[in-house]
């Protein structure tokens, strides 16, 4: 839409709203570069939505909209904003993410009743400091501060926090994402309201003690940093159900994650752990773990415990052995074992019955379980890049698979059977000798045809 087109329109809605005395505009997505003047004129009005447009500054006829209570003039091009901000007093939420600001003004500190504040995706390197007056914020959005700053802008990072953060104890959630924060302050364990906070995408190395004072956290988010330990105190974060701690340099966990038995997903995806605690079995809350890019050669006992399960990953460990307590997560959908070191498979795979994905790619088995027939709840079955030379017939009972990966084995015949599956949509065979198809199998499109060169 023009400019012209968008200035219209909003005429148009803003001598509507004068009209019917409607408490919300939106002002959304028009290319708008200014505002009717007769904005100010809406004194009345509660909510108003300004994003997605071209302005360069916060229009000066909101400066009479003091009953306002909610505005959003996200994703403009707001370098800074002008005092007429600090007016808006009775302003409850206030979005000015996504713009280019550098500065924000003192008067924003005069917006005490603000609960819900969102700078993210700005140009600022420090938290502003009228922030600190702003004392009933319960959400607080600080993520993406200069890391996304034109070339020609002065580097832009947001490496620390002031301690001041720790008053904002009506904090329920923060986020603090993709910025370069190296380290935390000890005043964050005042904020003892926080429910989520997001600190992934930083160069954490460490966790403050008073970490463990956040007891009321249910989601934490901490992946892709740098840490290499928990404190001990993590274990007091017992109300927690979420917690990620992806692509991190974990070489251990504390016993005490043991303690956190609310927690129903947990990602400790790309660390360096070579064990886990014995505790690890207590957290039977658990509906989703991933163990995938560590260094692990085993999977405890005490997993078996954890039969609330539905997605499990441990790909890419150093994995001889699938333990047979495996067959006891039989809530288990998925389940992700590739790049491992694997030989063979336990029979009890086969009670795992509710499974529709089961990766085991790119390990070293030469042999199926006949049980794996059982598995007939399948769609995705990856064994690509294995030895396997030979398949089970009981293969052929699995009627929900669409998507068999058998690329890069040994095989040189396949069961007949797998030429009657009813659902399959796709068979991957390249990299194998095999000297013949089934004929049902030449139905599907591209061609599973061996290579020219036997391949």
């Amino acid at each position: 839409m023009g400019s012209g087109d968008g200035q219209r329109v909003a005429e148009a809605r803003i001598d509507r709203c004068l009209r019917d005395g409607s408490t919300t505009l939106d002002l959304s997505s028009l290319d708008l570069r200014e505002v009717p003047a007769s904005l100010g004129d809406l004194t009345h009005l509660l909510r108003l939505d300004l994003r997605e447009n071209c302005l360069s500054d916060v229009p000066g006829s909101l400066r009479g909209l003091t009953a306002l209570t909610e505005l959003d003039l996200s994703e403009n091009f707001l370098e800074t904003v002008s005092d007429t901000l600090g007016d808006l007093v009775s302003l409850s939420v206030l979005d000015l993410s996504e713009n280019g600001l550098r500065e924000v003004p003192g008067s924003l500190g005069n917006l005490t009743g603000l609960t819900d504040l969102d700078l993210s995706q700005n140009y600022l390197s420090a938290v502003p400091a009228p922030l600190r007056n702003l004392t009933a914020l319960t959400r607080l959005n600080l993520s993406l501060l200069g890391a996304q700053a034109p070339d020609f802008f002065p580097v832009l990072e947001l490496t620390t926090l002031p301690e001041w953060l720790g008053d904002l104890t009506g904090l329920t959630e923060l986020n603090l994402w993709f910025n370069r924060l190296t380290h935390l302050p000890e005043t964050l364990g005042n904020l003892t309201g926080l429910k989520k906070l997001v600190l992934s995408q930083n160069r954490l190395t460490a966790l403050p003690e008073s970490f463990g004072d956040l007891t009321a956290l249910t989601e934490l988010h901490l992946g892709g940093n740098r840490l290499t330990a928990l404190p001990e105190s993590f274990g007091d974060l017992t109300a927690l159900t979420e917690l990620d701690l992806c692509f991190n340099q974990l070489t251990t966990l504390p016993e005490t994650l043991g303690n956190l038995t609310a927690l129903t997903r947990l990602s400790l995806n790309g660390n360096q752990l070579a064990a886990l605690p014995d505790s690890f079995g207590n957290l039977t809350a658990l509906t989703e773990l991933g163990l995938g890019e560590n260094r692990l050669t085993v999977l405890p006992d005490s997993l078996g415990n954890l039969t609330g399960l539905t997605t499990f990953t441990a790909y890419e460990n150093r994995l001889t052995t699938v333990p047979e307590w495996l067959g006891n997560l039989t809530g288990l959908t998925l389940l992700n074992l590739d790049r491992n070191q694997l030989t063979t498979l336990p029979g009890t795979l086969g009670d795992l019955t509710g499974l529709t994905m089961l990766c085991l790619a790119r390990n070293r088995l030469t042999a199926l379980p006949e049980t794996l027939g059982g598995l007939t709840a399948l769609t995705e079955l990856d064994l690509s890049g294995n030895r396997l030379a030979t398949l089970p017939e009981t293969l052929g009972d699995l009627t929900a698979l669409t998507e068999l990966s058998l690329e890069d084995n040994r095989l040189t015949t396949l069961p007949e059977a797998l030429g009657d599956l009813p659902a399959l949509t796709w068979i991957g065979l390249r990299g194998n000798p095999l000297t013949v198809l089934p004929e049902r199998l030449r139905r599907f499109n591209p061609p599973t045809e061996p290579d020219s060169d036997g391949h």
